[in-house]
């Protein structure tokens, strides 16, 4: 039998027995079923979902792990769009679908590329959309202004204000949600918008490295180093002598850890870019400090 499978029909198909699936399996959603140890994974709770839901399509962050976009977890909670019933571990969402926000990944009803970064932006808080728009983003690329299109098709619809404020912040650059959250906090306290995966070059034209995000123009940096970057050794020397050329031709790139304080890196930011140049616009002061956009 395929994993996941409706209990019903394996018993009606004469697979089992109802003692047999009761004592050797268990559903993940009314009526699907899976062994009763066994881990699941998030495509076998998607593809439990639409058995458990006929006629749904896959929608939201789940829609965007169709899509290929990393970093989703497998117990995140499955959304549907569609008449399904409403159980744990599923958002089951009555909302219209045309007929071009529909397609199929693998055999699976799923929403759009566009319809699913519609639907991240609208109903997800602004920081959290931000992440998943970006980890869809740089997994396929899709256009900002298709997605307004779908707004235009869609008037009245809710969050269309929560939308307006995630897009224009997308970048397909981010390579983890931990960037994603580096951006956005440089950009909420008032920062120029750093440009992301910035590649430098010594002298010579020798490739240096690819930076996380930076000011250009003022030769500042920041790069977020996670788990690898303190378990091995290899990466830790090719970092100190990285930091070398760095330092020669001039840069000042942040290292910032997940125990660092948001201020302190804030302040780190503002300080090198200002000493660099940088005049932050009469706007973003508000009592001799920098605000928000």
């Amino acid at each position: 039998m395929r994993i996941p499978f409706v209990g019903s029909e394996a018993v009606a198909a004469g697979h089992l027995t109802r003692s047999q699936l009761r004592h050797r399996y268990r559903p993940i959603y009314h009526g699907v079923y899976v062994p009763l140890r066994h881990a699941v994974s998030l495509r076998e709770r998607i593809l439990g979902a639409i058995l458990a839901s006929p006629g749904a399509v896959i929608a939201g962050v789940a829609a965007s792990a169709l899509h290929g976009a990393q970093w989703v977890d497998d117990d995140v909670p499955v959304e549907l769009i569609g008449t399904a019933r409403r159980q744990r571990g599923l958002i089951v969402r009555a909302e219209t679908l045309h007929e071009d926000e529909v397609t199929t990944v693998a055999g699976i009803p799923v929403t759009t590329l566009e319809r699913t970064a519609f639907d991240l932006a609208r109903h997800l808080p602004r920081g959290k959309a931000v992440e998943r728009l970006d980890a869809l983003s740089r997994a396929r690329r899709f256009s900002v202004e298709d997605v307004m299109l779908i707004a235009k098709s869609h008037p009245g619809v809710r969050g269309l204000r929560r939308l307006r404020v995630a897009l224009p912040l997308v970048d397909g650059g981010a390579e983890s949600l931990p960037e994603t959250r580096l951006r956005l906090l440089f950009v909420d306290a008032g920062l120029p918008h750093p440009t992301t995966q910035f590649t430098i070059y010594d002298h010579d034209g020798s490739y240096v490295r690819r930076i996380d995000m930076c000011w250009e123009e003022f030769k500042v940096g920041a790069e977020y180093d996670g788990e690898q970057h303190l378990t091995s050794r290899p990466q830790y020397v090719l970092d100190v002598r990285v930091n070398r050329i760095l330092h020669r031709l001039g840069w000042h790139v942040m290292h910032v850890v997940k125990e660092d304080r948001a201020a302190e890196i804030v302040a780190e930011a503002r300080t090198a870019l200002l000493a660099r140049g940088w005049q932050p616009s009469p706007r973003n002061r508000r009592n001799g400090r920098l605000a928000g956009p």
